[in-house]
């Protein structure tokens, strides 16, 4: 078995992809610098409803990676955001990318890209008034 067919066909495929993330990487990167965490901080009401439902979609919107969600929670927390707000923020950061969503279309399909990024969606809030249940039921506060 020749390993150079397929060696040049994921060659091939990676350069094809590579644009895609570099241009998606630049986008977070702007929306990154242009929305610092203080700005999240004031967009909050302590609603327990509301408060997930706006730290999902702003975390939908600001893309990033799982170790700078625990920096920006933990400054989150610290500026009196509700826990619920945070989970669902860092939630819906690492798993709802709104920026990167025509890129992961392109790759992996429309339906399945959409289906997934919503149900991450439902799923940060729904987890976030979990985390937020759980607390009080154990008697558990920040």
């Amino acid at each position: 078995m020749d390993p150079l067919p397929s060696a040049r066909k994921t060659f091939t495929s990676f350069g094809r992809v590579l644009p895609i993330i570099i241009g998606v990487l630049l986008l977070i990167s702007l929306v990154n610098a242009t929305i610092p965490a203080e700005t999240y901080a004031g967009l909050f009401t302590g609603n327990l409803l509301i408060d997930p439902v706006l730290g999902a979609a702003f975390g939908s919107i600001a893309a990033g990676n799982p170790i700078t969600s625990y920096i920006i929670g933990g400054e989150l927390i610290a500026a009196h955001i509700s826990l619920t707000a945070v989970t669902a923020f860092i939630l819906a950061w690492v798993t709802v990318g709104m920026i990167s969503l025509p890129a992961e279309m392109d790759l992996l399909g429309k339906r399945f890209a959409v289906t997934r990024n919503l149900l991450s969606f439902f799923f940060s809030i729904l987890i976030a008034l979990l985390v937020e249940v759980t607390l009080n039921t154990f008697g558990v506060s920040l």
